[in-house]
């Protein structure tokens, strides 16, 4: 069996993670910086799942922080969208530069 080497997936991690931070600070619309964090979100659901792999593998705790922090993603996920929807509706916009200008 040929198992893909650790410093491969923990690359493969850490470029997922710098890309995702990337997005983060140079992007303006919120759907891209919600996706900039979920991209983050995954690069550490890899590094748990590959550490679990190779140093533990007869253990499955990498493998429970991994579904666990899925679930908390999707619940992430489905709040920034519902505020991101109510913002758009009441703003016209899901710019973050204009957050400053929007009145309460």
């Amino acid at each position: 069996m040929n198992a893909i080497p650790l410093e491969h997936i923990l690359f493969l991690s850490t470029a997922l993670f710098f890309i995702g931070m990337y997005g983060l600070f140079t992007r303006r619309n919120m759907i891209t910086l919600l996706m900039s964090v979920e991209l983050m979100l995954n690069s550490v659901n890899i590094n748990f799942v590959a550490f679990n792999k190779y140093l533990y593998p007869e253990a499955l705790e990498g493998l429970f922080f991994t579904l666990f922090l899925i679930a908390i993603a999707a619940a992430e996920a489905a709040v920034a969208i519902a505020i991101i929807i109510n913002l758009y509706r009441n703003y016209r916009s899901i710019d973050v530069e204009d957050a400053g200008e929007m009145k309460y």
